[in-house]
């Protein structure tokens, strides 16, 4: 049976049905199945309860909350349907009509089996028969049908090749020669040759492959990249933001348009994904409506300070940086509680909205409602910072000495007090600058320590013993080195797993630059599986790894 299902809901009820369905009641939801792959739009999600209900005409119970996209759901009911049929053990000539093989369909159509492979995945549905005692996969005639009626333009596309004659697969290679020799690249060159020959892409392409495969010292395309690495994706994401138009990306790293739109979202959802959006659920969030008043009352303006502020006395000679600090007036309690509420609010809503982001095929108006939600929030944490700049300044006094500068000090102090403003937790009652305070001096608690502050008071008169005395500390070159390979050959053995292995251990282990590892449950919701699940795969990886570690010889530090 095949295991790629990309929704473990859909692979429980097919192991369900599969276990004790009766055979007709197999035959009936295999039916129902094929019946609902038609309805589906790729746009559109749908709940798993909607689906489990359509198949077998009971809700369930399990997995309350999963939605699938129309191309996810699709995708598996396609492997829900071949599998349940497996199992019925139907002979093909008992199938009520007739039932056609991968061979007869590239007979019929012209097209070669891994056209009739490709139309599978587009949409063909496909079952499996006992053919001679033999199981195969078939194909209904009413499900052929259905998809040629769907399919006419891809289907006479693809009868196109076959009608080639020599001459002009000739022609085809000689014209995308010249282009080539003139600096289009290969989306180019097929894109404008199936324009002008009135073919398809897929023949030209397909054309110039079996060419190139065939007379690898003549190949037109001698150096064609392949799948994009990450490092060219990144790039192109990066130059995409700084303004440059999509056709350059295109011509600059010989891509098709499509492609490129295809890795700026592929890039731009794992950017959101990596977004902090852990906030202080407060409980009122989950009763909020959109468009309610009460939203409106949270994310209105900040509330006005009815008494009257008193004018701060401003010493003689400050740097400008300091003196501007006196500009931003402090806030009231009132403005306190209310400029919180709306940053954890607002990132609520992102978080939210997060989950529905389906990083194989994300939409944009999605994408982009999560990033303004964002960006406002991190605009109003931008205000609370801004108004408790001067609390940095005070401690940073108290701290100043001949080990640390003042302005130092008064960088780690804004860093604390930003870390502070994300963790600040306002519904117990309490002031932030209490907890800010606390925050601040505790890391100039680590960052100065008393031996430090202190070190001018202990002098020797025997400084020539210590130039004449051997240096036995670390290497710190030889350290760098060592920790480099480590890295690479971690690198290397991660390239085993496979591409949910790979995700599962750098999110759980925090490998990724700037994260922090996360719990079994945090990683099963954030990729739509259970706890369970993603402990089993955990579990596979790590084997994996030791083997490829034992493998690699992989240096470890000493015990």
């Amino acid at each position: 049976m095949n295991a790629d299902y990309r929704n473990p809901a859909i692979r429980q009820l097919r192991d369900q049905q599969v276990r004790f369905a009766p055979r007709e009641k197999k035959l009936e939801q295999v039916d129902l199945a094929e019946k609902l792959l038609g309805e589906l739009d790729p746009a559109r999600t749908y709940s798993y309860e909607y689906l489990c209900y359509r198949i077998t005409k009971y809700r369930p119970e399990s997995f309350p909350d999963v939605r699938l996209s129309g191309r996810e759901a699709s995708h598996d009911l396609r492997l829900f349907v071949e599998d349940v049929s497996d199992a019925a053990n139907v002979p093909s000539n008992a199938a009520g009509e007739r039932v056609m093989t991968i061979e007869d369909l590239s007979k019929r159509f012209r097209v070669s089996t891994k056209t009739i492979s490709r139309w599978r995945e587009q949409g063909l549905v496909s079952r499996r028969f006992l053919f001679g005692g033999r199981k195969r996969v078939g194909f209904l005639e009413s499900s052929v049908n259905r998809f040629v009626r769907r399919n006419e333009e891809r289907v006479r596309r693809g009868g196109q090749f076959s009608q080639l004659e020599e001459t002009q697969r000739g022609d085809i290679i000689e014209t995308a020669r010249r282009m080539v020799a003139a600096g289009a690249c290969p989306a180019e060159v097929t894109r404008r040759i199936a324009r002008e020959t009135g073919r398809s892409v897929e023949t030209i392409r397909y054309t110039i492959k079996q060419f190139d495969r065939a007379h690898p010292d003549l190949a037109v395309f001698p150096r064609q990249s392949g799948p994009l690495r990450e490092p060219n994706k990144a790039e192109i994401y990066t130059r995409y933001r700084r303004g440059e138009p999509v056709e350059r990306l295109a011509i600059r790293f010989c891509r098709t348009k499509t492609s490129i739109y295809r890795v700026i979202g592929e890039m731009r959802a794992k950017e959101i994904l990596g977004l902090s959006l852990e906030h202080m659920n407060a409980d009122q969030f989950t009763a909020v409506r959109p468009g309610s008043i009460a939203e409106k009352e949270i994310l209105g303006p900040m509330p006005k300070n009815t008494e009257l502020p008193k004018k701060a006395r401003l010493p003689a000679g400050l740097p400008p940086y300091l003196a501007s600090l006196y500009d931003v007036p402090l806030l009231t309690r009132e403005q306190e509680v209310h400029l919180f509420r709306k940053f954890n609010y607002l990132k609520y809503k992102a978080s939210r909205l997060r989950t529905r982001l389906d990083p194989a095929q994300p939409r944009t108006g999605l994408m982009d409602r999560i990033e303004q939600l964002f960006k406002r929030a991190t605009s109003v944490k931008n205000e609370i910072v801004r108004a408790n700049l001067r609390l940095v300044v005070a401690i940073a006094k108290r701290h100043v000495g001949p080990a640390a500068g003042f302005f130092d000090l008064v960088s780690d102090g804004n860093i604390s007090l930003m870390r502070a403003a994300e963790k600040f937790d306002y519904t117990r009652g309490n002031k932030f600058s209490t907890y800010a305070s606390w925050a601040i001096m505790k890391n100039f608690a680590r960052t100065i320590p008393d031996e430090h502050r202190h070190r001018d008071r202990f002098r020797t008169s025997h400084e020539e013993m210590f130039v004449t005395t051997q240096d036995e500390r670390t290497d710190q070159y030889e350290a760098e080195s060592a920790q480099l390979r480590r890295k690479n050959q971690i690198a290397r053995i991660l390239q085993r797993l496979d591409e949910r292995e790979h995700k599962i251990i750098v999110t759980r282990f925090g490998l990724a630059l700037g994260e922090e590892p996360r719990t079994l449950k945090q990683v099963g919701a954030e990729m739509g599986v259970t706890k369970e699940r993603v402990r089993q795969i955990e579990a596979r990886a790590l084997s994996k790894l030791r083997q490829a570690a034992h493998e690699e010889k992989l240096e470890t530090p000493d015990q």
